[in-house]
This record gives structure tokens, C-alpha cells and sequence, in this order.
């Protein structure tokens, strides 16, 4: 009984498979772990670029801020006209609603008398059109709610300038979450909202007339 005993307490039959199912979750976490975060590194990549082609947008076509252009266009006080007009003389932030309706405010420190607004130019700069890629297409999940296009006054320009106003452009994806897959299923993690990224550029050519 004895010497069946050792034999029973030194067999060595099984432990491979006992060790493997006490390192395999841990493993396989870790190998979906590196996926997901890889994802997730893409997605950002991907904001990036989203930001960069919205600016470039918003940069060359009618501003979603409609007004804009009267800001310059129109001045009352002829001494005025042709002198500089001063940074931040005007400061619109257009942001959509989670329907996808886009609004403008004024920003601190401005004054917007013109402040009207055009879904069309949003919609352009979010979805492009004419053979130019908009936000969309480089973040397929991007929402309209999470964009933000401002149009602040740079310090450019002159009052009553015929191609209109030169603002400084800012075109900003706010609130966007990473998303994760492997993770969220087998530990319950949830999404991680992305920190905050955006581009600058200041405008080139915003006619009114110019439509996308």
C-alpha cells in the first residue's frame, strides 16, 4: 500500500493539461489584448487623418457658418473699410446635434451679427461629395455629434476683402470612443473615450457662392 502510494503521489500523467488551462486564459487575454489595443491605435490614426481631410475641407468651401462671409463683406463705417480686421473679431463654433442637425454659437470674447447656419456645408465636410473624401470615410463610426468646426478671426484680412473673410479653422472630433471587441466580451471592458484631436488651417477660398 505504501509503495502504491508513492507511485500514486509521483505520476506525472495530466499536468501538462492542468497547466495549460491555468495559463491559456491568461495567454489568450494577453494575444486579444495586443489586437484590440492595436485596433484601438488604428482608430486613433484614423481621427487624425478624419480631422485633417474635415479642415482641408472646411478650409476651401462655404463655411458652415453662412454668415461669415457678411462679417467682412459688409462694413457700415467706411473708415473702416480696407484696414485690417482684428483677431477674433468673430468666433463661430458649429456643433451637431446627436440627430445629426448642425447649430452655431459665438464664441467668448466676439461678436457673430451674422450667425446663420448651412446643414449643407456641415454635411459636406462630414461626408465629402464632388470626389473629395469627407471625415466619414477615414472614421466610418464617427457620429456628426462628435465633430466640432470652428471659424474664429485670425487677424487676416481686411474689411470688405472680395474673396471674403480668412479665419482661422479648427475642425475638432470631440467625445469619440475607442471601441474594443475581444476585451469588452471576455472581461467587460468598456469603450474608452478617445482624447480630444483636432486640426488648424486658416482659410483659403470661402466664397458663398461656392457650393460642394
Amino acid at each position: 500500500m505504501v509503495t502504491a502510494g508513492r507511485k500514486f503521489g509521483s505520476e506525472q500523467y495530466g499536468t501538462t493539461m492542468v497547466e495549460m488551462a491555468i495559463a491559456m486564459p491568461l495567454l489568450l487575454t494577453l494575444l486579444l489584448g495586443f489586437v484590440d489595443f492595436g485596433y484601438a491605435f488604428y482608430q486613433w490614426n484614423a481621427g487624425n487623418k478624419a480631422v485633417q481631410a474635415g479642415a482641408r475641407l472646411a478650409q476651401i468651401s462655404t463655411p458652415v457658418a453662412s454668415g461669415l462671409a457678411l462679417e467682412t463683406l459688409t462694413q457700415s463705417d467706411a473708415t473702416k473699410v480696407g484696414t485690417a480686421v482684428p483677431a477674433n473679431t468673430y468666433n463661430y463654433v458649429c456643433t451637431a446635434n446627436a440627430a445629426g442637425t448642425v447649430s452655431c454659437t459665438c464664441g467668448a470674447g466676439a461678436t457673430c451679427q451674422n450667425l446663420t447656419v448651412s446643414q449643407t456645408a456641415f454635411d459636406f465636410i462630414y461626408s465629402g461629395g464632388g470626389g473629395r473624401a469627407g471625415m466619414s470615410l477615414f472614421l466610418p463610426n464617427l457620429k456628426k455629434s462628435e465633430v466640432s468646426i470652428q471659424y474664429q478671426a485670425s487677424g487676416l484680412g481686411y474689411w470688405t476683402r472680395p474673396s471674403g473673410p480668412v479665419p482661422t479653422i479648427t475642425v475638432s472630433i470631440v467625445d469619440h470612443p475607442f471601441q474594443f471587441f475581444f476585451l469588452g466580451a471576455l472581461l467587460g471592458l468598456g469603450n474608452i473615450t478617445m482624447p480630444s484631436m483636432l486640426s488648424t488651417v486658416t482659410g483659403e477660398d470661402l466664397k458663398s457662392t461656392w457650393t460642394p
